[in-house]
């Protein structure tokens, strides 16, 4: 039975959910499916990915009620201007196939965020959007979005992982009532994550695996996570989590792993983020 958490509009929120990153349209509707069937209520995808319309099919076509499901989507850069916003609000809604959205982000702190933010703002008051929320954004970029505009963000959805635990920012957006989300839970697979040897011996321990222990150790923190498979005893271990408590010192352990080893952090430089505020994506259809 998957877990919740209350987001400060007083939403429920499914502490572990489904990311659809980099998945394939055409493969998308098969695992969501499966993460649906396997427990999952919280499905994360952006208009970036491309596969929004298969993951509203896989939706519409589940036996488990709309109500009953969390829908993640993200707003991309190009769309931060002007009028963008509410028509790539509306376009996402017609691509998922959904009369709402249960939380709604910003993808990425580049172009107008300010003129995205009161849009999705509008969509919250029109029941359009459930919540609105950030990703990718530093703490001081939080509190200055929350310092000049009337919605709060819900969620920041950033990298969290044993190697990069996010320490002061996890702590900055609780103290704030704003919940942390992990992308890439499970470090990307990056610098012999899989293999530590404190991880694999807690894992033996427990009778679980590597990944589990880290998606366990993220949400005794209190962060969301949205782990990603493509495989089906992946999928459905990822989502088998919920009887696994790691002691206190197991915890401190793992704390201690930190590296600062923040994959997205390195591809932030001016020619990177020149290149991400130029990204188009052709997802209109």
């Amino acid at each position: 039975m998957n877990k919740t958490i209350k987001l400060n509009n007083g939403v429920e929120m499914p502490t572990v959910g489904y990311g659809v990153f980099q998945i394939p349209e055409e493969q998308t509707k098969k695992v969501v499916t499966e993460a649906l069937n396997d427990g999952y209520r919280l499905i994360d995808t952006a208009a970036g990915y491309l596969n929004e319309k298969a993951v509203g099919e896989a939706i519409n076509n589940s036996s488990v009620k709309r109500d009953d499901i969390f829908l993640t989507t993200k707003l991309w850069v190009q769309d931060f201007d002007g009028d963008n916003p509410e028509k790539a609000i509306d376009g996402a809604l017609k691509r998922l196939d959904q009369d709402y959205i249960d939380l709604l982000l910003i993808h990425q702190h580049l172009g107008d965020v300010y003129n995205a933010w009161r849009a999705m703002e509008k969509a919250v008051k029109a029941g359009k959007v459930r919540a609105v929320g950030v990703s990718n954004f530093q703490s001081y970029q939080v509190q200055d979005l929350m310092m000049h505009n009337e919605i709060k963000p819900a969620v920041n959805q950033i990298q969290i992982n044993p190697l990069n635990p996010e320490n002061d920012n996890v702590k900055w957006l609780q103290d704030n009532d704003i919940v942390p989300e992990a992308w890439g839970p499970m470090g990307q697979a990056q610098a012999g994550i899989f293999t530590n040897p404190i991880l694999t011996k807690i894992a033996k321990d427990h009778g679980k695996t590597v990944g589990q222990v880290m998606l366990a150790w993220n949400l005794q923190r209190g962060v969301v996570v949205i782990p990603k498979s493509v495989h089906a005893n992946r999928i459905k271990e990822n989502f088998d989590v919920f009887d696994l408590t790691l002691t206190d010192d197991e915890m401190k352990q793992i704390n201690g792993l930190d590296q600062h080893n923040s994959y997205f952090d390195g591809l932030l430089t001016p020619d990177t983020v020149k290149v991400l505020g130029n990204m188009k994506f052709d997802y209109q259809n």
